[in-house]
């Protein structure tokens, strides 16, 4: 993926499973060329994965317990996907899948929307599973119209769509496909949100504003979806405005296991909050970064999208700080905090953010030499014009993928193999 300035934009993928003990080495690798597979503890990415299907088994104590009909390869859990040929590996504490080669042996389907496709085939790589078949296009007036070109009758169906910008085109084509899995007797609909748009405006600051997370809400349940699954919400609140179960994840696991790599002292971290209103988030952070010190920047917002610095609550002279918020929409809020941090003497300073809106002039603040890194993930696509050489992107489709299969599953998200659970409140 080339930008505009001839600079080739850093994309960090997936980061094997806590549970697997991965090396610590990262490789820079181009998404378009890639998929994820596993030899060994090694975390690869080859050309093409099979088409495989996973079914969890007891705990066994050894390979001649196995039933005789378990299908042809078995390896640990975590992404489920091999190499194709039979492969015989052990984790500790036993935990072993069986992978069978026939698809219509599982009740799970994942489709994509238009929004992010690539992430959409990402997470079914990681799952061992091919993405379903779907028409989706645009008459000329602008309507949407969705068909389903495989039956879904009694399937678990997951449809993969952030509401990303565009968001109301964006959001009107998740309520569609909805629709057409509801009609299609899908058993349950799970709509897959890696950004859900309309996070910010979840209560009032005036009078006579909408709540308008309440309000998307209200649609996604309405159109028939059973189940939501979000990655790093605005606020924890946003979970309260859906009827339905939502279950909640984190991207900040994947950043910190990205910054553990880049061998970074403790001793000379600090993490900071770029508002008051992410001190939660910030200090979770730092208590996983080898309970590294926390600063706070305060800031007042004179209008949206406009913001103005304070003052800096805490001591980052000489040290290396990690600027953490769950957005970047316009980067004024992180850049001015940047600025701030460096007239109080910081070493360094690194932007970390799960959800990469970069609505303009972000690209030319976050560009402009105040940070030493901007880490972020693919929850929403990057354009070409959209990346710069500090960018650094980091994929979520391996955590996705492990949730997906444990909702399935009926399984906790909670379980300390998961890597969105690890010092995060979830259920």
């Amino acid at each position: 993926m080339q930008a505009a300035s001839g600079l080739v934009s850093r994309q960090i993928h997936p980061p094997s499973l806590h549970a697997l003990q991965p090396s610590p080495l990262r490789e820079t690798l181009s998404p378009a060329k890639t998929s994820p597979s596993f030899s060994g503890h090694q975390f690869q990415l080859p050309a093409k994965c099979p088409n495989q299907i996973a079914q969890r088994l007891p705990p066994i104590s050894s390979i001649s317990q196995l039933p005789a009909n378990i299908g042809q390869s078995i390896r640990p859990g975590g992404p489920r996907q091999i190499n194709g040929a039979v492969m015989w590996q052990q984790l500790a504490g036993e935990d072993w899948v069986a992978l069978r080669d026939n698809r219509s042996d599982t009740r799970l389907r994942i489709f994509s929307g238009t929004a992010n496709p690539q992430l959409s085939q990402e997470i079914a790589s990681c799952m061992g599973l091919e993405l379903g078949r779907v028409k989706v296009k645009r008459f000329a007036d602008g309507e949407i119209y969705v068909q389903l070109q495989e039956s879904v009758r009694g399937c678990d169906v997951f449809l993969v769509q952030p509401t990303c910008p565009p968001a109301n085109e964006n959001l009107m084509e998740l309520l569609v496909m909805i629709d057409a899995c509801r009609r299609a007797s899908a058993k349950t609909i799970t709509a897959v949100i890696p950004y859900f748009g309309y996070a910010r405006a979840d209560r009032k600051t005036q009078g006579r504003e909408s709540i308008a997370a309440k309000l998307v809400a209200n649609l996604i349940t309405e159109a028939g979806a059973n189940r939501v699954l979000a990655c790093d919400l605005h606020s924890g609140q946003s979970m309260g405005y859906f009827d339905i179960p939502v279950d909640h994840v984190y991207g900040q696991p994947v950043i910190l296991d990205y910054l553990a790599s880049k061998m970074l002292s403790s001793n000379d971290l600090v993490v900071v909050s770029p508002d008051v209103g992410g001190v939660a988030r910030a200090r979770a952070f730092a208590k996983r970064l080898s309970d590294a010190p926390l600063a706070i920047v305060d800031k007042r917002r004179q209008s949206h999208n406009v913001a103005e610095v304070m003052n800096l609550i805490g001591d980052v002279k000489g040290k290396v700080a990690v600027m953490v918020d769950d957005m970047i929409d316009t980067a004024g809020t992180i850049a001015k905090g940047a600025a701030l941090l460096h007239e109080e003497g910081a070493s360094e300073v690194y932007a970390c953010c799960t959800h990469a809106v970069f609505s303009p002039p972000a690209i030319e603040r976050l560009s402009s030499g105040l940070f030493q890194e901007v880490i972020v993930t693919n929850t929403i696509p990057l354009t070409e014009d959209k990346l710069f050489p500090q960018l650094t992107v980091l994929s979520v489709a391996n955590l996705l993928g492990e949730t997906i299969w444990r909702v399935h599953d009926d399984t906790s998200l909670s379980s300390e193999q998961h890597p969105a659970a690890a010092g995060m409140d979830i259920d």
